[in-house]
């Protein structure tokens, strides 16, 4: 079989109608329907079988696996170089959060000194899903011992109409109010995300375990018209 016929053969029809529904902006029929550890495991084949190498040098994909089994692939690469050519020449592809924020490469938790310009230089993109990726990178690898609070300030001060941005600046100052309270609270306090924003984040730290009844009450007061 080839890598799309191997797709279908792990087709699951139930999944494929409720993933379907997750992701509005992607054409049902371009959704085969697999769940995320039976792509993973296929990465790992595909790999260790040097089938991979040429799958991903096949852009763009038709199929929303295709670009998942890519993501999958590629976050299995070691040498860091490497990591960043392959990541750059696919995120201008990526068509959807899902895909998106799937994709966690393993080489970049010993390589922060060099990822931070990365994510810096992703954020800085005109691409929706690019930009998405770099302020997931910065929510996730860098609000704990690494945290600087510039790195808020200029999460803050993109400025986007796209939804799926804006989500995860939302997302990223919620997560933040709970890893750094002390830092990030000033943003709410003072106005210094749009409403729409400002309101989201409230919303997802009111919906967090990592923030207290307190401090849920406190931001509440906050939300803006």
């Amino acid at each position: 079989m080839n890598i799309t016929e191997q797709l279908f053969s792990l087709q699951d029809k139930k999944y494929r109608e409720f993933h379907s529904r997750l992701m509005p902006n992607i054409d049902p029929e371009r959704i085969i329907g697999i769940r995320i550890p039976e792509l993973r495991k296929l990465a790992k084949e595909l790999v260790n079988n040097g089938e991979a190498e040429a799958f991903i040098k096949n852009l763009p994909h038709y199929y929303y696996e295709e670009n998942n089994l890519h993501a999958f692939i590629i976050e299995q690469i070691k040498d860091y170089d490497l990591l960043i050519t392959e990541l750059d020449r696919f995120l201008p592809f990526v068509d959807n959060w899902a895909t998106c924020d799937s994709l966690r490469p393993k080489a970049f938790k010993n390589n922060s000194d060099r990822l931070i310009t990365d994510a810096f230089r992703w954020m800085s993109s005109s691409q929706e899903y690019t930009v998405r990726f770099g302020i997931e990178v910065m929510m996730i690898y860098f609000l704990e011992d690494n945290f600087r609070k510039d790195y808020p300030e200029r999460i803050a001060g993109i400025e986007s109409d796209k939804y799926y941005i804006n989500m995860m600046i939302a997302w990223y100052f919620a997560t933040a109010l709970a890893k750094q309270w002390d830092a990030v609270i000033p943003f709410i306090e003072n106005s210094m995300l749009s409403p729409w924003i400002n309101n989201k984040t409230i919303q997802k730290a009111a919906e967090s375990f990592r923030i207290t009844t307190e401090q849920k009450k406190y931001l509440k007061a906050f939300k803006r018209l």
